[in-house]
């Protein structure tokens, strides 16, 4: 059994834990933004394809007292980095955290990079080479106090890049968030959805996505393991094939999508049809003004606008006023959730929330709000 940590947004941890748990994790604990688990590489391999909510999945290497920067790129000297990487392998390193002597992310990602080289150099008389965007090998540093831990990242690039985006709308929805709005909802593939700001789909496209049981990885072209000395095809092969058969060509209930822009909705449908659900979704172009219930109950979600400035928020008043009046008149029997970051606007929506779930996006301090419409 292997040790791992798969990252997350602030206030995920105990929906990222639970996913774990349902895909096979042992030992599972929740930590500050991130979940620490156990498994096998069978495992490994099923929750970078799997997971919904998480952003990473890390190998822990090793972990170290780090209150300088020489002491940092001694340790990290001192690993084996043969086993992992050839002068041949590009590299980037990502670091977060920090303390009182590392207090700069990049300048704490450049000790572990010339650790790594200096030691390729003096065996091998060539190094690595720096790929930030799509490295051979990602490196992961966590600096915490006066510690620190050195990971492998087996993901690549984030888990919320699904692979079938390729259009994506202004200040759009992470795909990791939207799956968790949808976990936190209590979406059933068996209830009927609505979003009535859709936008580029974000939210629409992962209700299909759980409806379906497609796993969200099988759009991406690559994960970070399939670079490593000890990948397995054969393994990942049987661990795809599984997620491939699990698919279910229908969603049992309605999910629907709207918006008033015919632009931003042409993007919804391209990336329905990248994703393989266009079939399973129903895009309107209409006005919220317009919107009627599809069914006498359901679940609404939806992401309105914040307002950035003074303006803005003000002229949003009535926005979020009208939302308020629309639930009330026509969705009577559905539960609808507001996500927001601007808690006077969500004040407009005029109805009494049934729970107030604080959340964090893009580092802004947001809440979904649950309204239970009678």
């Amino acid at each position: 059994m292997e040790r791992y940590f798969a990252t997350v947004a602030p206030g995920l941890e105990a929906i990222a834990a639970e996913e774990l748990t349902e895909l096979g994790a042992q030992s599972v604990q929740r930590k500050f933004s991130g979940v620490a688990f156990e498994g096998d590489r069978r495992l490994l391999y099923r929750v970078n394809l799997w997971g919904r909510t998480l952003f990473r999945v890390l190998v822990p290497l090793t972990e170290f007292p780090c209150t300088s920067a020489k002491q940092l790129y001694q340790e990290v000297r001192s690993l084996p980095w043969e086993a992992y990487l050839s002068p041949e392998d590009s590299l980037a390193v990502d670091c977060t955290g920090k303390n009182r002597a590392l207090n700069h992310s990049h300048f704490s990602a450049l000790q572990v990079k010339n650790a790594i080289v200096d030691q390729q150099r003096q065996q091998f008389g060539c190094r690595s080479n720096v790929d930030l965007d799509n490295p051979d090998l990602r490196i992961n540093l966590h600096i915490h106090r006066d510690r620190a831990s050195l990971s492998l990242d087996s993901s690549g690039s984030s888990l919320h890049r699904r692979g079938y985006r390729a259009a994506v709308g202004t200040a759009p929805l992470k795909e990791t968030l939207a799956a968790a709005l949808l976990k936190l909802a209590r979406y059933s593939p068996e209830l009927p959805f609505l979003d009535p700001l859709c936008g580029s789909g974000t939210l629409p496209l992962e209700a299909a996505l759980q409806a379906a049981n497609i796993a969200p990885g099988l759009f991406r072209d690559r994960f970070g393991f399939e670079n490593w000395p000890d990948f397995d095809p054969a393994l990942w092969q049987e661990v795809k094939a599984e997620a491939q058969a699990a698919r279910r060509g229908t969603c049992p209930a309605y999910i629907g999508g709207s918006d008033i822009d015919p632009g931003i909705l042409d993007q919804a449908q391209h990336n329905a049809t990248a994703a393989g659900v266009s079939q399973q979704i129903e895009f309107h172009c209409q006005d919220i003004r317009d919107i009627e219930a599809p069914s006498d109950r359901g679940l609404l979600i939806c992401n309105p606008p914040y307002g950035e400035r003074l303006g803005e928020v003000q002229e949003l008043r009535g926005f979020y006023r009208l939302l308020g009046d629309i639930f009330k008149q026509r969705f009577k029997g559905w539960t609808a959730y507001v996500f927001t970051g601007n808690r006077e606007l969500a004040k407009e929506v005029g109805l009494r929330p049934a729970r107030r779930i604080p959340l964090s996006s893009g580092g802004l301090d947001c809440r979904l709000l649950e309204f239970e419409l009678y």
